[in-house]
């Protein structure tokens, strides 16, 4: 992805003239060039032989997105900056202070340039030997970790809140973490920042937009609808969850109060919503044999028994053979 260069004017005024290089103003820090930087705060704009270039001046605010930049002093030397990085530049009575709050820099001055390097613990001065050049490196990440490395010339780091401070000699390569110099230990290769590539001046770029097709409409439109289809379909999917929300009274603030009053924790309510599944109805029909319902035998024995049926009334013919069946048969 390739960042556009953008600078941004915060404070102070943009002079565009065809100014002398060797003529910059009094607060004139150095002229800094890369692809992928923005400045903000006061700087200036000159044209040196047909060539633009930004001027940054005390107070200006560098951000460097990707990459490298690099700031040439006016008083000699260059800054060399490998992104992503910021920092700020301040210059008072020809002495420079660089406050970096992120990145690696890379500084090779001269012994009559007063540099003083700063981050929100530490604060970092080179000293020349034997008025010799003084090359430095100087980096912090994200997590606080801060790493220094002396190429040429010593480095005096002093800790802001203590006051205490070490040296580190010329070839010395530390790390610290933190801010605490009694975290300090040699960590050699941790600072990194080379020149890699020739940069470019930082030039406007001009890009010109044309109106989208009726065939890009359509291709937007086709890709539009693919990605949402997936996208309802997983939603669908997910199973509804419970949603809670809870309400508390307003909390007061009385600064003349010695002792502030509590909120009553019976006015705190837990609100839990969810959404009832709808009833379940089948319709359609059984099929297959219908099964036949046997009846219980307990219910059998509970219901009453018949009446006993009354034999049948017997003829004058069947009398008369029972009573001369009696007479004529042996006595027992």
């Amino acid at each position: 992805m390739k960042f556009l260069p953008r600078v941004a004017l915060c404070a102070g005024l943009i002079a565009v003239s065809a100014a002398r290089a060797d003529n910059p103003p009094a607060d004139a820090v150095g002229a800094i060039e890369g692809e992928a930087i923005s400045v903000e705060g006061p700087m200036s704009v000159e044209v040196v032989h047909g060539q633009v270039r930004t001027l940054l001046r005390s107070g200006s605010d560098v951000h460097v997105k990707a990459g490298q930049a690099r700031v040439d002093l006016v008083e000699g030397g260059y800054i060399l900056i490998c992104g992503p990085a910021h920092f700020s530049l301040l210059k008072s009575g020809g002495a420079i202070t660089l406050a970096l709050d992120s990145g690696t820099i890379h500084v090779q001055i001269g012994s009559e340039v007063s540099l003083n390097i700063y981050t929100a613990q530490i604060q970092a001065h080179p000293i020349s030997i034997g008025n010799g050049v003084e090359d430095l490196l100087v980096g912090l990440d994200g997590s606080g970790t801060m790493c220094i490395r002396a190429n040429r010339g010593a480095i005096r780091v002093e800790q802001q809140l203590t006051g205490q401070n070490v040296i580190v000699p010329q070839t010395g390569d530390i790390s610290l973490a933190n801010g605490q110099l009694e975290s300090l230990q040699t960590t050699p290769g941790r600072c990194v920042c080379e020149m890699q590539t020739n940069l470019q001046p930082m030039t406007p770029a001009t890009e010109v937009s044309q109106l989208a097709t009726e065939e890009d409409i359509r291709k937007r439109m086709t890709e539009k609808k693919v990605q949402t289809q997936p996208t309802s379909v997983a939603q669908k999917d997910q199973p509804a969850e419970p949603v809670y929300q809870v309400f508390m009274p307003p909390l007061r603030y009385d600064a003349k109060a010695k002792v502030e009053t509590e909120y009553d924790p019976n006015l705190v309510i837990l609100v839990r919503r969810v959404r009832v599944r709808p009833t379940l109805i089948y319709q359609g029909r059984v099929e297959g044999d219908s099964a036949v319902a046997q009846q219980n035998p307990a219910v059998q024995a509970a219901k009453p028994s018949a009446a006993p049926q009354k034999p049948p009334e017997e003829s004058t013919w069947n009398r008369v053979k029972t009573y001369l069946r009696r007479i004529w048969s042996p006595a027992t």
